[in-house]
């Protein structure tokens, strides 16, 4: 049992730890080099946003040397409280106090598919991908007869890595696939519904903000660059055609998007409501 003291010293703990390893940072940084900063992400998150986003602090904070990795996001938060990440990239954040969230990008999810190999491939596997309760939700009540697929993985790119060399289908980050898209190794899934999987930062009150508002623009340039890459391919002639047949039904034909912080499915035209900064 903690002392009156003891219980008035437990309130600034947090704080002082993250002092701490802020000045074992500075200390540990690189002759020549001004401070350290350390970020990570979820796993389903790296790629292309923290490439992108180490690329730009090199350019723009020479003097600052990085440290990122990527891992499950169990973590990420207890991590931050510690002071031993100055930056945390997650997608579902839990408020935490002496945390900071941060809006960074809105990502979207959408189903995409290999093209046929052959006449056994007109209706490719689906491959589940766990991206989180929510969209657990919104996905079952779009797609029931999918409720129990034959393949589940909880990591989008081991999904995908599959489906590029096996075949098939699934719900993807559209700035992951891409790529892909473009050099026709998968097709968008035309009229299938798509999902919002927004990325927060979350850093703690009491680091270095002028470090963290560095990376912060970092981050939203980098995010805000690849989803400018990202551009919708044509429709096939064939496919055009049923497109257009299909919008004569008006609102009703109207792709839905799923919103995976509020649980609701809105039509393609409205957005969700945005998390103010520095909220959670």
């Amino acid at each position: 049992m903690l002392t009156p003291a003891g219980e008035q010293f437990l309130r600034h703990a947090p704080r002082l730890v993250q002092l701490w390893e802020r000045a074992r940072h500075q200390v540990a940084a690189p002759l020549g080099l001004r401070t350290v900063l350390a970020i990570s992400c979820e796993l389903s998150l790296w790629s292309p946003l923290l490439v992108d986003w180490l690329l730009w602090m090199r350019r723009s904070a020479p003097d600052v040397a990085l440290r990122a990795h990527a891992e499950l996001p169990e973590a990420l938060m207890a991590q931050v409280a510690e002071g031993i990440l100055d930056i945390a990239i997650v997608y579902a954040p839990r408020y935490r106090a002496g945390l900071r969230i941060e809006l960074v990008s809105e990502e979207r999810l959408v189903m995409v598919t290999t093209p046929p190999r052959g006449p056994q491939s007109a209706d490719p596997d689906y491959v589940y991908v766990d991206w989180g309760a929510d969209f657990a939700l919104q996905h079952n009540m779009s797609f029931p007869e999918r409720a129990d697929p034959r393949f589940f993985v909880g990591l989008g790119p081991v999904g995908l890595s599959y489906i590029l060399e096996a075949g098939g289908s699934g719900y993807f980050r559209l700035g992951a696939v891409r790529p892909h898209l473009a050099s026709g190794k998968l097709e968008l899934v035309r009229n299938a519904p798509e999902f919002l999987y927004p990325a927060y930062a979350v850093y703690a009150e009491g680091g270095d903000q002028d470090l963290i508002r560095t990376a912060l623009v970092g981050l939203r340039h980098a995010a805000s660059s690849d989803q400018a890459k990202v551009k919708r391919p044509r429709a096939r002639p064939q496919q055009a055609r049923s497109e257009n047949a299909a919008t004569d039904g008006g609102d009703a034909a109207r792709p839905l998007r799923g919103d995976l912080r509020r649980g609701k499915a809105t039509s393609g035209r409205r957005g969700p409501a945005r998390l103010p900064r520095g909220q959670p």
